[in-house]
């Protein structure tokens, strides 16, 4: 392992950066297999889907938040054979036109499918790595309202306070999560007491 890993909706720019490991959010998988399946109903979409969101529940009620290595042999398994049926349903990619450059146009399916193809390792490492989470959906909370206050105030006026507003925001997300009322956060952050748990 390089480093922490990133979940993020797959764009080519994010996979540039080589200090960590990839995982691509399965709730955007989700919605493009449940796009696909409106569109063409393709059964491999239906199965794909169906397969990851069952996966996702028994690793969120499993006590070590992964699979064991027979379960993930298993689930590896499934998953080509749903892409192997895949290939077979989708039809031929259309050969290019004399005289046209550039790659050739794809349908949403087909680059669906070639990115599971590609990416197996990284879809189903939520399912390997107990520190890796099957959505970015957190992740994008937590930085939703720093965008809504950039696009309010326009900028911080120095970076002193930009990480002054940081801390503060992590800080009552964090007593959030663990049930903390934010008045009650503030005031035990003044007075210097400790949350359970553990910290400042």
């Amino acid at each position: 392992m390089v480093g922490s890993p990133s979940i993020h909706d797959c764009w080519a720019s994010y996979l540039s950066y080589d200090h960590c490991d990839h995982g691509p959010c399965g709730a955007h998988l989700v919605r493009e297999l449940t796009f696909v399946v409106e569109a063409n109903g393709y059964r491999w979409a239906a199965r794909m889907k169906e397969l990851l969101l069952d996966t996702a529940k028994q690793v969120a009620n499993s006590p070590h938040k992964c699979l064991s290595e027979d379960d993930y042999r298993k689930l590896t398994k499934r998953y080509r054979v749903i892409l192997a049926r895949g290939a077979k349903e989708l039809p031929p990619i259309p050969p290019r036109q004399d005289g046209k450059r550039g790659r050739v146009a794809k349908s949403d399916a087909h680059n669906l499918w070639e990115r599971l193809e590609r990416y197996q390792d990284a879809v189903l490492l939520f399912a390997k790595r107990p520190e890796v989470a099957f959505t970015n959906n957190r992740a994008e909370r937590d930085l939703r309202m720093s965008k809504v206050k950039q696009k309010v105030s326009g900028c911080f006026r120095t970076r002193q306070y930009a990480e002054a507003y940081c801390r503060i925001s992590s800080y009552l997300q964090t007593m959030a999560y663990r049930g903390y009322n934010p008045l009650v956060a503030i005031q035990m952050a003044l007075s210097g007491e400790l949350y359970a748990g553990g910290g400042e």
